[in-house]
């Protein structure tokens, strides 16, 4: 059986990886105050960035019914038998639902849509994993099944300057009980049943990036996130992404830290996040995907991510 897999602009794979899969991504939508409405391919991290510190409304939107559509039957057409469509946390965006109404409209019986409960490299690294099963000639089933056990190992981490952008973006959560005290405070975040809770209080920046650099440390060490599976080769290095908003130096440093105590570890994704999810954390975020075990099956993935 020949799978073609499907994925949204949040998972922010780098470009060679999903190159080399075939991994076919549907845009997300940007719109600013002056009611330009954009793919967030079009709309990068600086235009965003500089947006934002304008004082500018930047919203978001998720992919169309229509857009899915024409993906699904455009990856049939070409060849597959199915298509494993995964996408970000259905807490965080309409973009699952869309998904999963194309599928029923273009063939149900050979689309198989999966909530990564995830967002950014923690949907990332579930999509290479199914990727790559897909290309052995695994079946639809099979594949989905793979996305769904490596999102649930991954641990999502991060701090933002303010909660301002969330709270104004309607994804604040239960970091909410946090408002009070924002000022004062650099709240670290966490992704836990798909939606965003808080964690941690911490004061300063410096302390922000040691703290995530431990904790990212004992999420690659420690026990599997409750619920997930147990099944981790712990002989196999952890995979890592560290991602940020406008702060480069400070992703380089964080990913610098955790590698150094993490012996024999090389598989780093470090990028910047796009429009869809920076509007929502805004400059100065930094936050790390930690999968214990790493994704991949096979020594062949590209490491060169930069």
């Amino acid at each position: 059986m020949s799978v073609a897999v499907v994925t949204d602009s949040t998972a922010y794979l780098p470009a060679r990886r999903a190159e080399h899969y075939g991994v076919r991504v549907v845009p997300l939508h940007v719109s600013t105050d002056a009611g330009r409405s954009l793919a967030e391919t079009s709309f990068g991290p600086e235009l965003l960035t500089e947006q934002l510190r304008a004082g500018r409304r930047v919203t978001t939107a998720g992919a169309s019914v229509a857009e899915f559509a024409d993906t699904y039957r455009a990856a049939l057409d070409s060849g597959a038998d199915g298509v494993l469509s995964v996408h970000l946390s259905g807490e965080l965006s309409g973009t699952l639902d869309a998904a999963r109404t194309a599928a029923r409209q273009v063939a149900p019986s050979a689309i198989s849509v999966v909530d990564s409960r995830s967002v950014a490299m923690g949907l990332g690294f579930a999509v290479l994993a199914a990727a790559e099963l897909a290309a052995t000639g695994a079946e639809l089933a099979e594949v989905a099944e793979a996305a769904r056990r490596v999102a649930a190992r991954g641990t999502i981490l991060f701090s933002v300057q303010t909660l301002e952008y969330l709270r104004r973006g309607g994804r604040i959560g239960t970091a909410s009980a946090l408002l009070g005290t924002a000022l004062a405070i650099k709240p670290l975040l966490h992704l836990r049943d798909g939606g965003i809770e808080p964690l941690e209080k911490v004061r300063t920046t410096g302390a922000v990036v040691r703290r995530l650099e431990q904790l990212a440390v004992d999420a690659a060490t420690g026990p599997a996130p409750s619920g997930a599976p147990s099944e981790v080769d712990t002989h196999r290095s952890p995979a890592l992404a560290v991602h940020h908003l406008a702060v480069p130096e400070r992703a380089e440093a964080l990913a610098r830290r955790v590698r150094e105590r993490l012996p024999g570890h090389s598989d780093c994704v470090v990028s910047e996040v796009g429009a869809t999810i920076g509007a929502h954390i805004g400059p100065g975020s930094v936050g790390v995907v930690v999968l214990p075990g790493g994704w991949s099956t096979t020594a062949g993935a590209p490491r060169d991510d930069r």
